[in-house]
């Protein structure tokens, strides 16, 4: 297959991912299942028909507005499928089409859509991150250049590594200072990248909790 084409599948691959990641961060941090009720206008409720539910087609056709109630569709449905789509065609420009291509655009699918949910719900759903743990797993079980050793211990360190953290973040400030939502994330980000990678996070996103947290604490 020509390499334009498995980039044009790639990124229309990825725009639908990112319409269905736009329902999880809706759905997931209020306990609602993201397969039923089938999507909504989140004014309205009226249920949203196929024809418009087409990823960033529908919303410049609609002009961004519901065709029930003509509210205005907030600007971030179409941006995460733009996002999700630019991801998916970047793994596949730089890896082809290979697992390699979709283990890197299921990691970063997956950790965009934890910063989102923490941003907008302060709240990291576990299917993100456990979920991610799993599928981790599941790219690094065939024979390849990552093994599924490398995946486990890369696992095991980030959740042991942040777990420490958070303990002496308690300690040092008397209140967490980590929720297990960020544990469980370090260990999804150390099944893709392995003992090496989660240990570089954990330090970088130790030392931006010093350079950050410290100064607000005493505030």
């Amino acid at each position: 297959m020509p390499e334009t084409l498995i980039w044009i599948y790639a990124a229309l691959v990825g725009a639908a991912i990112g319409s269905f990641l736009n329902v999880c961060v809706s759905r997931l941090p209020a306990g609602e299942s993201v397969i039923s009720p089938r999507s909504r206008c989140p004014s309205c409720e009226h249920p949203i028909a196929w024809y418009d539910n087409i990823p960033v087609v529908s919303y410049l056709l609609l002009r961004g507005r519901c065709r029930a109630c003509e509210t205005r569709i907030s600007a971030q449905y179409p941006l995460v499928e733009l996002a999700v789509a630019a991801i998916w065609l970047a793994m596949a420009v730089r890896f082809g089409a290979s697992v390699e291509a979709l283990r890197g655009a299921t990691f970063l699918t997956l950790l965009l859509g934890i910063a989102l949910t923490d941003a907008r719900h302060m709240v990291i759903p576990d299917h993100f991150s456990l979920g991610g743990v799993l599928l981790g797993l599941v790219f690094a079980a065939p024979p390849g250049d990552f093994p599924l050793g490398r995946a486990i211990t890369g696992a095991a360190l980030g959740y042991g590594l942040l777990w420490l953290v958070a303990w002496g973040g308690e300690k040092v400030f008397r209140k967490p200072a980590l929720g297990m939502g960020d544990v469980h994330m370090m260990a999804m980000v150390g099944a893709f990248v392995g003992t090496s990678g989660a240990l570089l996070t954990v330090l970088l996103g130790s030392v931006l909790g010093l350079l950050v947290g410290v100064p607000i604490s005493w505030w």
